[in-house]
């Protein structure tokens, strides 16, 4: 009689899905079977997988909360919304809509916002690359422009020149704030070197400083940086107003609002360590109200927020397309999507929920995404019930770069749905091999 070839046996470790973790929360067992009313495998089957999923209502929530939780204690306040974070027309719109501006780095960003109808009075251009072109355009529509450096003062004295008039320009400054600090944008302020750029600016005659800007970082979560960052824009300011009579319209907190995913070095989960809009807003505004200003006119106060208005609101779809043992024993499963739609796997050990009932005992489980790359892991270490090829998982919280950062590599990038009060829009189609190769020419001596 022929034996059975040897198989190694595999011991797995399973876990029951109602046992508490080490923060006192059960593992991931509950799925989400429906988004905004729609059932997962509904908006698959007519959209494609991988999918990605905006609520409008939770984004306009979320700017409206952010609103009052600033305009309650600082009255002059205004949103302007970051377009790097996720400059899909339709995203923008929204925000827009509820009455944001629009905060831009380069000429690409701006002509979308002009394209969209947003006054130019309603643009702050900031950015450490800004063209002579761009400039003078962004001038002549009476946009706020932040001066990052020298050579750029120079360009825009140039341009006041040729406009004839002197422009009205703010000053990107930076402090010793975080561990390293972000030196590279705007003009130190510890070193001497700000206010040496607000001296030259004032002996030239040709630039009116009327703004200070400040970004502190990114994904912030701790309140105390922007508490001294404020601190730090109002000595500034009584010192180039005091010395040179400087006297603010406006000064600019920035971006790097937290919002609830897990940094992969965090060790409590996101939703726990991310502070509240009232909790940036209290660590900012009172130390803003306590300013020497001109005529006791409050300067309008601005934030740049990105990630905390538009993460949240956006979840993906995606479909489950190989699941495998590895030689450890690990159980991993393979996406159709990849680290090319969802970059900010660097930076976020993202959470998942099965998309359809999958039990409650779990196995830690590594999802793997679908290129052809080693690196390519969306997280490398996961509890989730047995998900079987076909089926699907939903990711939370992927609105903010992942859309903006993606690229065509090995897959195309997919459609972006919608969803309001029950009606679904396709805000983005899916891409297709033509439109990818729309801008390429195959000269006739390569043709074979």
């Amino acid at each position: 009689m022929e034996k059975k070839p040897y198989v190694k046996p595999t011991i797995v470790r399973h876990a029951s899905g109602g046992i508490l973790n080490k923060f006192g929360r059960p593992p991931q067992t509950v799925p989400t079977k429906r988004i905004e009313g729609y059932a997962v495998e509904e908006l698959a089957a007519e959209y494609g997988s991988p999918l990605f999923i905006l609520s409008v209502r939770e984004l306009r929530q979320k700017y409206r909360d952010m609103n009052r939780a600033f305009r309650s204690r600082y009255p002059n306040f205004q949103i302007s919304y970051s377009y790097k974070t996720n400059y899909l027309k339709s995203v923008c719109a929204i925000l827009h809509q509820e009455g944001a501006w629009a905060e831009v780095v380069s000429g690409f960003e701006y002509d979308i916002a002009e394209n969209l109808g947003v006054p130019g009075n309603q643009i702050i251009f900031n950015g450490p690359y800004k063209t002579r072109d761009e400039l003078k355009k962004a001038f002549a529509a009476k946009s706020m422009v932040n001066i990052d450096n020298y050579d750029e003062m120079q360009v825009i004295e140039d341009i006041a020149d040729e406009l004839g008039e002197v422009l009205e320009v703010g000053v990107r400054i930076n402090m010793d704030l975080n561990d390293p600090p972000w030196h590279k944008f705007g003009f130190n302020v510890e070193s001497g070197q700000a206010y040496e750029a607000v001296k030259r600016m004032v002996a030239g005659g040709k630039l009116k400083v009327v703004g200070l800007h400040i970004h502190t970082g990114t994904y912030v979560d701790d309140v105390s940086v922007y508490s001294r960052a404020a601190e730090g824009m109002v000595r500034f300011y009584s010192q180039v107003h005091e010395r040179w009579g400087v006297n603010l319209k406006y000064w600019d907190l920035g971006g790097g609002y937290a919002s609830q995913n897990t940094l992969h070095w965090a060790y409590l989960p996101g939703e726990q360590t991310c502070p509240t809009f009232d909790q940036y807003a209290q660590a900012i505004c009172p130390i803003l109200m306590e300013g020497n200003f001109a005529n006791g006119k409050l300067p309008r106060l601005f934030i740049e927020p990105g990630r905390a208005l538009v993460d949240e609101p956006f979840s993906m779809i995606t479909r489950i397309v190989a699941q495998k043992r590895l030689p450890t024993g690990a159980r991993a499963v393979v996406l159709d999507t990849g680290m090319n739609m969802l970059s900010s796997v660097q930076w976020y050990r993202y959470q998942m929920q099965s998309g359809q009932d999958s039990g409650t005992t779990v196995e830690d489980t590594i999802i793997y995404g679908g290129l052809c790359m080693n690196i390519d892991v969306v997280n490398p270490s996961i509890s989730l019930p047995p998900v079987r090829r076909e089926e699907f998982l939903v990711i939370p919280h992927v609105g903010a770069y992942n859309l903006s950062q993606s690229w065509q590599f090995i897959y195309l990038r997919p459609a972006v749905i919608a969803i309001e009060e029950g009606k679904v829009h396709v805000i983005k189609r899916a891409e297709t091999r033509e439109y990818v190769q729309e801008f390429e020419e195959l000269p006739e001596d390569f043709n074979f």
